[in-house]
């Protein structure tokens, strides 16, 4: 069966970290575009993190551009999202996805292939 696990959300304080894991299964990650989502209430789902270029370039929103980190372990098949210096304009649920064809667009929010569960992410003081 494929499939994107994901765990690590939770509840910050601004200025604080975390890190978002999703592992794969049924496929290797390393032969997909890899991307981040991530939807705040009330809001449309935007791609935050992206590896869509077939030779690992990374694209980032300009929201989170020197404080979020994507990156992949193609041992361990698991993407990662690291999250700095979190603002509280940075909470929603947060989605990872993988898709078998290099190009498609971060800002593509819907047609990525695989997704995983969804990761809630809050922050507050």
């Amino acid at each position: 069966q494929l499939r994107l696990v994901e765990s690590g959300g939770g509840s910050v304080q601004p200025g604080g970290s975390l890190r978002l894991s999703c592992a794969a299964s049924g496929f290797s990650l390393k032969l997909y575009a890899i991307g981040w989502f991530r939807q705040a209430p009330g809001k449309e789902r935007e791609g935050v993190a992206c590896i869509s270029s077939s030779d690992g370039t990374k694209e980032y929103a300009d929201s989170v551009k020197g404080r979020f980190t994507i990156s992949r372990d193609n041992v361990a098949n698991t993407m990662y999202l690291q999250m700095d210096s979190l603002k509280p304009e940075d909470i929603g649920d947060y989605y990872c996805a993988a898709d078998p064809v290099f190009g498609i667009p971060c800002t593509d929010t819907y047609d990525w292939h695989y997704w995983g569960q969804g990761s809630q992410v809050t922050v507050s003081s």
